[in-house]
């Protein structure tokens, strides 16, 4: 499954989502969608029926994936490669976060802020219309690095540990979590479980981030003592379990300080700081952080192949030889 990673990793460096590409996670949405209606009309109670959704939605992504691949294995071992790779490849989303995020930095260097601002609002939860230049950038830096984790760390995890099926799972608990996992009236009980179950499955790949990213930094020509002592110093103090520990690592790499007030529909939220603040934002930032995101998803797929080689050579001690 190694070299099938490998190429879907390539496959998305070279050639990111591209439009006319279906896309896996389009389907997944509309799934929920649709699931989410049926259970609120059927099941009353709301934690039971977003149990259900989560089940059903990623009981699904997988058992449609293993089928896919294990019918294309069964007509041809190289078309079930290629079927894989491509699957994984779906999971990932490395040179699309870069594309975003570079659109919002080209912007503000034409200091076209409301252009960096409605580009930004494509990759954030937050509200981006009022935010200044200095507001747009930390948000930029923070997306990308929450991102690492979401997009490039965990798919690959699981990619090498369950194949194409874990790393469409994993999406598919990512995609519920971004819609149906927030704090507010409608979704505070039915989407309790997807909020948790996101937070669960992101749990070693988070705390595995602030090594990979640490260690990109170095070639980064970034802080590599900063970066891992402040994501091991400040990262527990995010509301979330996970998001802190990547954010806290590109602050430390970058030399800045995340963290602060932000807006979501009209709501203000106070996240505390991460990073110290020795110096102001500034728009290379933004691109320090894409690099940076780079680097650390080819440390991620170097640490997983030789572990998953080392781990194969172990285990082949204990199969008997034909």
């Amino acid at each position: 499954m190694g070299i099938e990673i490998v190429f879907a990793y390539c496959m998305d460096i070279i050639i990111g989502d591209p439009e006319w590409m279906p896309h896996p996670v389009v389907w997944i949405g509309r799934a929920i969608e649709k699931t989410e209606l049926f259970l609120r009309r059927h099941v009353h109670i709301e934690r039971l029926a977003g149990i259900i959704l989560l089940i059903f939605i990623t009981g699904s992504a997988y058992l449609v994936t293993y089928l896919i691949v294990l019918i294309a294995k069964n007509i041809n071992n190289i078309l079930g490669a290629m079927i894989s790779a491509i699957i994984i490849f779906t999971s990932l989303s490395i040179k699309t976060l870069a594309k975003e995020a570079n659109g919002v930095m080209m912007a503000l260097e034409k200091k076209e802020l409301g252009c960096a601002r409605k580009l930004l609002s494509r990759i954030v939860g937050r509200d981006t219309d009022n935010l200044n230049e200095s507001e747009v950038i930390r948000a930029s830096v923070e997306t990308v690095a929450e991102n690492t984790v979401d997009g490039v760390i965990s798919p690959l995890f699981y990619a090498f540990i369950g194949g194409p099926p874990l790393a469409i799972a994993y999406k598919a608990v990512n995609t519920l979590d971004s819609m149906v996992g927030y704090k507010n009236d409608r979704y505070r009980n039915f989407g309790w479980a997807s909020a948790r179950f996101d937070d669960l499955v992101n749990f070693i790949p988070a705390r595995l981030a602030r090594f990979m990213i640490s260690i990109a930094a170095i070639p980064c020509a970034l802080k590599f003592r900063d970066s891992l002592v402040i994501s091991f110093r400040n990262g527990h103090r995010h509301p979330s379990p996970n998001s802190g520990i990547p954010e806290a690592a590109y602050a430390g790499a970058l030399g800045v300080r995340l963290g602060g007030m932000s807006s979501y529909n009209a709501i203000v939220s106070q996240k505390p700081f991460l990073g110290e603040k020795k110096r102001e934002l500034q728009v290379k930032d933004v691109r320090d952080s894409v690099r940076l995101m780079f680097v650390t998803s080819l440390v991620t797929l170097v640490f997983f192949y030789s572990v998953g080689i080392s781990f194969s050579r172990f285990f082949s001690h204990f199969v008997p030889s034909e």
